[in-house]
């Protein structure tokens, strides 16, 4: 018990962090839905326009043109997902912040099935974003794991 009580502070800022990652892809995918209701084109352009991007450059482009090749549906299955996707992020940032155990085994396995796939980014190409969003996986997984041995040994 003596561990629960001092790991709450980092328990509560791995809940927090989880609980941003879920709202992000929450807002994401009420974006998506916007999209179904006013239209992907319309949508899109006008994101690509308050993003003050060139449609006629490659990046936007490709966006522009991928958007305006799915369907309605599609963009229905995807909200959803980003909803199951922001479920589970906030109901394991609740269960870290009241310090469950089930969330710091979840938090550890959600955490650990992203790194191969950071790494495999990084080895493409090094950038600030990327090392970032490894090194932070990183370290939420390794506390973690922290957390769990520490309670192991304590029992």
């Amino acid at each position: 018990m003596r561990l629960r009580a001092s790991s709450l502070g980092g328990l509560r800022l791995v809940a927090l962090f989880e609980a941003a990652k879920g709202s992000v892809v929450l807002l994401a995918g009420f974006g998506v839905l916007l999209a179904v209701d006013h239209g992907v084109a319309q949508t899109v352009d006008a994101l690509v326009r308050h993003l003050h991007l060139n449609p006629a450059k490659n990046v936007p482009r490709v966006f522009v043109d991928l958007m305006n090749n799915v369907t309605d549906h599609q963009l229905q299955a995807l909200a959803a997902g980003a909803l199951a996707y922001a479920v589970l992020r906030l109901a394991e940032a609740v269960g870290l912040w009241r310090a469950r155990a089930w969330a710091e085994w979840l938090s550890v396995a959600s955490g650990a099935i992203y790194l191969p796939f950071e790494v495999y980014e990084l080895s493409r190409g090094v950038t600030m974003l990327r090392f970032a969003m490894l090194a932070a996986n990183l370290a939420v997984v390794a506390y973690m794991i922290y957390v769990l041995r520490a309670q192991r040994a304590g029992r």
